[in-house]
Protein backbone atom coordinates (compact mmCIF):
# COMPACT_ATOMS: atom_id res chain seq x y z
CA UNK A 1 0.00 0.00 0.00
CA UNK A 2 1.57 3.19 -1.12
CA UNK A 3 1.33 6.56 1.65
CA UNK A 4 -1.03 8.22 -0.64
CA UNK A 5 -3.40 5.24 -1.08
CA UNK A 6 -2.72 5.06 3.01
CA UNK A 7 -3.63 8.44 3.54
CA UNK A 8 -7.06 8.06 1.35
CA UNK A 9 -7.87 4.63 3.49
CA UNK A 10 -7.21 6.95 6.91
CA UNK A 11 -9.28 9.57 5.59
CA UNK A 12 -12.21 7.23 4.45
CA UNK A 13 -12.10 5.59 8.23
CA UNK A 14 -11.96 8.91 9.66
CA UNK A 15 -15.45 9.51 7.99
CA UNK A 16 -17.09 6.84 9.00
CA UNK A 17 -19.81 7.64 11.92
CA UNK A 18 -20.44 4.76 13.61
CA UNK A 19 -20.34 0.74 13.48
CA UNK A 20 -23.07 -1.06 14.97
CA UNK A 21 -23.27 -4.69 15.52
CA UNK A 22 -25.89 -6.79 13.35
CA UNK A 23 -26.97 -10.05 14.97
CA UNK A 24 -28.43 -12.71 13.05
CA UNK A 25 -30.63 -15.07 14.78
CA UNK A 26 -32.28 -18.61 13.60
CA UNK A 27 -36.25 -17.67 14.60
CA UNK A 28 -35.91 -16.20 17.69
CA UNK A 29 -34.95 -12.73 16.91
CA UNK A 30 -38.19 -11.05 18.31
CA UNK A 31 -36.98 -13.08 21.53
CA UNK A 32 -34.11 -12.14 21.94
CA UNK A 33 -33.94 -8.08 21.23
CA UNK A 34 -37.13 -8.23 23.61
CA UNK A 35 -34.35 -10.09 25.94
CA UNK A 36 -32.03 -7.52 25.36
CA UNK A 37 -34.18 -4.96 25.63
CA UNK A 38 -35.11 -5.34 28.70
CA UNK A 39 -31.74 -5.88 30.05
CA UNK A 40 -30.34 -2.58 28.37
CA UNK A 41 -33.50 -0.34 28.00
CA UNK A 42 -34.34 1.37 24.54
CA UNK A 43 -36.77 1.75 21.84
CA UNK A 44 -36.98 -1.43 19.97
CA UNK A 45 -38.67 -1.18 16.79
CA UNK A 46 -39.10 -5.18 14.31
CA UNK A 47 -40.15 -5.11 10.65
CA UNK A 48 -41.41 -8.85 9.78
CA UNK A 49 -41.26 -10.25 6.05
CA UNK A 50 -44.94 -9.91 5.92
CA UNK A 51 -44.54 -6.14 6.74
CA UNK A 52 -41.79 -5.75 3.77
CA UNK A 53 -42.28 -4.39 0.74
CA UNK A 54 -41.39 -7.88 -0.89
CA UNK A 55 -43.31 -10.21 2.07
CA UNK A 56 -46.26 -11.26 -0.52
CA UNK A 57 -43.46 -12.82 -3.10
CA UNK A 58 -41.82 -14.82 -0.01
CA UNK A 59 -43.32 -18.59 1.51
CA UNK A 60 -45.85 -18.28 4.28
CA UNK A 61 -43.28 -19.85 6.70
CA UNK A 62 -40.99 -16.81 6.18
CA UNK A 63 -44.05 -14.29 6.85
CA UNK A 64 -43.60 -13.97 10.59
CA UNK A 65 -39.43 -13.62 10.10
CA UNK A 66 -37.92 -10.62 11.17
CA UNK A 67 -36.58 -8.85 8.29
CA UNK A 68 -35.12 -6.06 10.73
CA UNK A 69 -35.05 -5.02 14.16
CA UNK A 70 -32.93 -2.18 15.61
CA UNK A 71 -32.61 -1.66 19.65
CA UNK A 72 -31.88 2.08 19.91
CA UNK A 73 -30.75 3.94 23.20
CA UNK A 74 -28.75 7.61 23.08
CA UNK A 75 -25.91 6.33 20.57
CA UNK A 76 -26.11 2.55 21.45
CA UNK A 77 -27.40 0.73 18.20
CA UNK A 78 -27.69 -2.95 18.16
CA UNK A 79 -29.50 -4.62 14.97
CA UNK A 80 -31.09 -8.25 14.37
CA UNK A 81 -32.61 -10.09 12.09
CA UNK A 82 -33.89 -14.04 11.11
CA UNK A 83 -32.66 -13.95 7.32
CA UNK A 84 -30.21 -16.48 7.37
CA UNK A 85 -28.04 -17.11 4.21
CA UNK A 86 -28.80 -20.30 2.12
CA UNK A 87 -25.43 -21.54 4.36
CA UNK A 88 -27.37 -21.59 7.44
CA UNK A 89 -26.55 -19.89 11.03
CA UNK A 90 -23.11 -20.45 12.12
CA UNK A 91 -22.29 -19.22 15.50
CA UNK A 92 -19.13 -18.64 15.83
CA UNK A 93 -16.54 -17.24 18.51
CA UNK A 94 -14.86 -14.42 15.95
CA UNK A 95 -17.05 -11.55 17.10
CA UNK A 96 -18.01 -10.02 20.14
CA UNK A 97 -20.42 -7.36 21.67
CA UNK A 98 -18.51 -5.05 24.05
CA UNK A 99 -20.65 -2.85 26.17
CA UNK A 100 -18.83 0.77 27.39
CA UNK A 101 -20.82 0.86 31.13
CA UNK A 102 -21.18 4.58 32.81
CA UNK A 103 -20.91 3.18 36.27
CA UNK A 104 -20.14 -0.15 38.06
CA UNK A 105 -23.36 -0.22 39.05
CA UNK A 106 -25.00 -0.23 34.98
CA UNK A 107 -21.91 -2.60 34.50
CA UNK A 108 -23.01 -4.69 37.24
CA UNK A 109 -26.56 -4.69 36.34
CA UNK A 110 -26.28 -5.83 32.44
CA UNK A 111 -23.76 -8.83 33.29
CA UNK A 112 -26.16 -9.99 35.68
CA UNK A 113 -29.57 -9.45 33.00
CA UNK A 114 -27.17 -10.09 30.26
CA UNK A 115 -26.14 -13.35 31.73
CA UNK A 116 -29.18 -14.78 32.79
CA UNK A 117 -30.01 -18.57 31.19
CA UNK A 118 -26.09 -18.02 29.90
CA UNK A 119 -22.99 -18.44 31.13
CA UNK A 120 -21.16 -15.51 33.48
CA UNK A 121 -17.37 -17.05 32.22
CA UNK A 122 -14.94 -13.75 33.39
CA UNK A 123 -16.58 -12.02 36.33
CA UNK A 124 -16.39 -8.23 36.20
CA UNK A 125 -13.49 -7.57 38.18
CA UNK A 126 -10.31 -4.99 37.70
CA UNK A 127 -8.07 -5.34 35.39
CA UNK A 128 -4.74 -3.97 34.64
CA UNK A 129 -5.52 -1.17 32.56
CA UNK A 130 -7.40 0.14 34.83
CA UNK A 131 -11.27 -0.35 34.17
CA UNK A 132 -13.68 -2.97 35.47
CA UNK A 133 -13.92 -6.01 33.02
CA UNK A 134 -15.82 -9.11 32.70
CA UNK A 135 -17.47 -11.13 30.13
CA UNK A 136 -20.16 -13.78 29.43
CA UNK A 137 -22.00 -15.75 26.66
CA UNK A 138 -25.97 -14.88 26.89
CA UNK A 139 -28.71 -17.66 26.63
CA UNK A 140 -28.92 -16.95 22.32
CA UNK A 141 -24.39 -17.56 22.17
CA UNK A 142 -23.49 -14.29 21.61
CA UNK A 143 -20.47 -12.94 23.46
CA UNK A 144 -20.39 -9.87 25.34
CA UNK A 145 -17.85 -7.89 26.96
CA UNK A 146 -18.54 -5.04 29.99
CA UNK A 147 -15.85 -2.59 30.73
CA UNK A 148 -16.28 0.79 32.32
CA UNK A 149 -15.18 3.97 30.76
CA UNK A 150 -14.26 5.55 33.94
CA UNK A 151 -11.26 4.20 36.13
CA UNK A 152 -12.02 1.27 38.19
CA UNK A 153 -10.65 2.89 41.26
CA UNK A 154 -12.45 6.08 40.44
CA UNK A 155 -15.74 4.10 39.77
CA UNK A 156 -15.30 1.93 43.18
CA UNK A 157 -14.26 5.61 45.26
CA UNK A 158 -18.00 7.19 43.71
CA UNK A 159 -19.91 3.79 44.42
CA UNK A 160 -18.34 3.87 48.28
CA UNK A 161 -19.16 7.63 48.58
CA UNK A 162 -22.95 7.36 47.64
CA UNK A 163 -22.73 4.46 50.15
CA UNK A 164 -22.10 6.33 53.31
Amino acid sequence: MSFTSYDQHTLNIRNMTRLAAYLTFDGNCREAMTHYQQCIGGDLDFQTVAESPYGAQLPPDMQPLILHAILRRNDFRLMGTDMIGEEGLIQGNGISLLMECSTFEQAQQLYEKLSAGGQASFPLMHNHWGRLFGGLTDRYGFRWWLTTITPATETILIHQNHDH
